[in-house]
């Protein structure tokens, strides 16, 4: 980033309200951020004369969010999906915007009275975040595809039902916008107190800064970029195409082929995974992303909760006392089957915090961040007003007018609000200052469960509402603290963020409705042939949900009428155990390694499970503690280098490479049958193990 000349630069944009001017401008140490690593990470700087509103903005913004909508859509449905994330974009789109800064003429047009060049001058880091938070639109601010994709698949692929493209582009639509206005509300609440500090977007501050910032190395970050990216790309063809059973190497299934409890045990697709390994990367970063983004104290509390439940939780409620009757089913699927069927923790940690984060942010004084930031226009309040309205007249009409597709009443939608409205703020809060998000997924499929039992499409379209308006309002507010550290004009990040959700969501629906059309048994892994791509994990969990929570309904499982209740009790256990922790923290001040067990993270470690295999988790957490705890420690400026980019890089040439294949050759069913395209070999590990149950292929106790 350019240094600031206070006495002489003017502001140049209409998105400028003053000039930046005189002494009164220089950075004086009482407001400096309060937070250590913000002031570690983002510069006190900022030159307002750089411009935004650009052809190179708008060409790779668009170009990027519709790419990334159609790649992780398209990857949803294939049973390793790959999340291509904003950091992909945020790194290939630095070669290409250098290069149309050097190509573009740099001729100017006059537009309704105001000066145009396709080529304003050099490729700036105001651009290139403006591109990123794009394609973060694109990626569903990295959830992959929009939530709402989940109901259209589930109707059409599962239910076997009609739901009409209109309903589905308005379910999508609306759920991901509604947050929106939620997050215009609480804006002031949460991006502009310096406390509020949000550390997941000091990543990526740290990386726009990697990328702009010149250096004398001989290996270039480009260059290390495009190295890794042909690397990734030309791998990939060999577990993606010609060796599929190097995804998923379970040694033990080979050595002990007849036995299903060692292929129960090694099995990293249906056992508990023990020594299965893979050589393939949308494996290690399908369903908890990139590793090499992680945290290590983060690594390790999942790893933690993942050992805690997989290797000791279940072997003992499986073989030990045969819980509920477990033996009579498979040890790990994601299937239905018939017999025949965070909030302590926040309080007692971060309570008080919370309480006067909030208070301070009607009095403290403002950091240097929200002082420069104040030399931009702000987006007027009305804007988030009109949004929100318009949203909720749209949602209510598709619950009126299209109420046989969605099932959900009017005042589903009403009360979905009010959840989300009231969850929003304190969420918010939590993920601002801990980098902490709890769901309300299970939370609003409970509820909806209880008071309107039996309708499983309303059941999920309650819980979209509720939950997704919920997590994009998070979202939002998280890019808009990105723009707030790297001085991005407020109302143009809005602009990018609402267009970007547009673009994304049609893209979305439209890929969908394609592949959902288009491929026979889509989704249906018992029917497609065995080396079929198309099994549809997560919305196989999804529809799962539907069933659990919506047909069958949480009386029926949980209530006085299931064969669960006893399950109810760890409701308690989970609000009691950050207690106990908590006073084990008090009596035993000064060990400070007692905060760090956060039993939120690690009793929801296994929370991606299923989809997520315990191949995904061994691999993730193996590549983790490599980069982000050994070559952190012993090799820490190409860690601080290339890191990122490598990760990027192992993103970006797997996707490429996927599509590749798929248009190339599975569009025409060309494979090859050998060993190696056969699976993990591990078919046993989907028997039952108890007395008298029959099932084809498996053996009889």
């Amino acid at each position: 980033m350019g240094t600031l000349d206070v006495n002489t630069i003017t502001t140049a944009s209409s998105d400028h309200s003053s000039k930046l001017q005189g002494p009164e401008d220089l950075i004086n140490e009482e407001d400096e951020s309060p937070i250590e690593e913000v002031r570690l990470t983002v510069t006190n700087t900022d030159d307002p004369t750089l411009p935004v509103w650009t052809f190179r903005m708008w060409f790779l913004g668009l170009l990027s969010c519709a790419l990334l909508s159609f790649l992780n859509q398209f990857f949803a449905y294939r049973t390793e999906p790959l999340v291509i994330t904003q950091i992909t974009v945020q790194v290939a789109t630095l070669p290409v915007g250098h290069f149309l800064a050097a190509v573009l003429p740099e001729t100017k047009f006059r537009v309704g009275g105001r000066v145009f060049s396709l080529n304003p001058g050099p490729f700036n880091m105001k651009e290139h975040v403006l591109i990123s938070i794009f394609a973060n639109a694109g990626s569903a601010f990295g959830n992959g595809s929009a939530y709402a994709v989940g109901i259209v698949t589930i109707v059409k692929a599962f239910y076997r039902r009609n739901i009409s493209f209109l309903a589905g582009w308005l379910l999508i639509i609306t759920t991901q916008v509604l947050g929106y206005g939620w997050a215009g509300l609480l804006r002031k609440y949460v991006v502009e107190p310096a406390h509020m500090w949000w550390p997941g977007t000091l990543v990526q501050v740290s990386l726009f800064r990697a990328l702009h910032e010149k250096d004398g190395k001989r290996m270039s970050r480009a260059k290390f970029f495009l190295i890794a990216l042909i690397c990734s790309f030309t791998w990939y063809v060999v577990p993606g195409y010609l060796f599929p059973t190097l995804s998923s190497i379970s040694w033990l299934c080979w050595t002990f082929s007849k036995s299903v409890t060692a292929q129960q045990i090694g099995s990293g697709l249906r056992g508990l995974g023990l020594g299965a390994l893979t050589l393939d990367w949308t494996a290690v970063a399908s369903f908890l992303f990139s590793p090499l983004i992680c945290p290590f104290f983060a690594i390790m509390n999942v790893f933690a909760g993942y050992a805690l439940i997989i290797y000791l939780v279940i072997p003992i409620a499986y073989w030990g006392f045969d819980v509920y009757g477990a033996r009579k089913f498979p040890i790990f699927s994601s299937h239905l089957f018939t017999a025949q069927a965070t909030l302590t923790h926040v309080g007692c940690f971060y309570g008080r915090e919370i309480y006067a984060r909030f208070r301070d942010s009607y009095k403290e004084k403002e950091d240097v961040h929200t002082r420069l930031m104040r030399r931009y226009k702000d987006i007027p309040s009305w804007w988030f007003y009109v949004l929100l309205g318009v949203t909720l007249a749209a949602s209510l009409m598709l619950c009126i007018f299209l109420n046989k597709q969605v099932q959900m009443p009017w005042w589903g939608l009403a009360f979905a609000s009010v959840i989300a409205f009231i969850f929003t703020l304190p969420i918010s809060i939590i993920t601002a200052t801990t980098n902490q998000t709890p769901g309300l997924n299970i939370i609003t499929e409970y509820v909806m469960g209880i008071i309107y039992p039996g309708r499983p499409i309303a059941n999920v379209c309650f819980k979209t509402y509720g939950y997704m308006s919920m997590s994009q309002a998070v979202s939002f507010l998280s890019d808009f603290k990105l723009g707030h550290y790297m001085k991005i004009p407020p109302r143009s990040m809005f602009i990018v963020q609402f267009l970007g959700t547009i673009i994304a969501g049609t893209v979305n629906i439209a890929v969908a409705w394609w592949l959902l059309t288009s491929i026979t048994n889509i989704c249906q892994d018992d029917l497609l042939p065995p080396d079929s791509p198309w099994t549809c994990p997560g919305d196989r969990v999804f529809f799962d949900a539907s069933v659990i929570w919506g047909l069958v309904g949480p009386k029926r499982i949980f209530g006085t009428l299931g064969n669960y209740s006893s399950m109810n009790w760890f409701f308690l256990g989970g609000a009691l155990g950050p207690v106990l922790v908590w006073l084990f923290h008090k009596a035993f001040p000064k060990q400070s390694w007692i905060p760090l067990i956060n039993l939120p993270v690690l009793l929801g470690a296994t929370g991606a499970m299923p989809p997520a295999t315990p191949l995904n988790y061994n691999a993730w957490i193996i590549i983790g503690t490599i980069f982000n705890f050994f070559v952190f420690r012993y090799q820490k400026s190409w860690w601080q280098r290339y890191n990122y980019i490598l990760s990027a890089a192992l993103d970006a040439g797997v996707a490429f490479m996927a599509v590749a294949l798929y248009f190339s050759l599975g569009m025409e069913n060309k494979g090859i049958d050998w060993w190696g395209t056969s699976g993990e070999h591990c078919k046993l590990a989907t028997c039952p193990t108890a007395k008298g149950i029959q099932v084809d292929g498996c053996p009889v106790y």
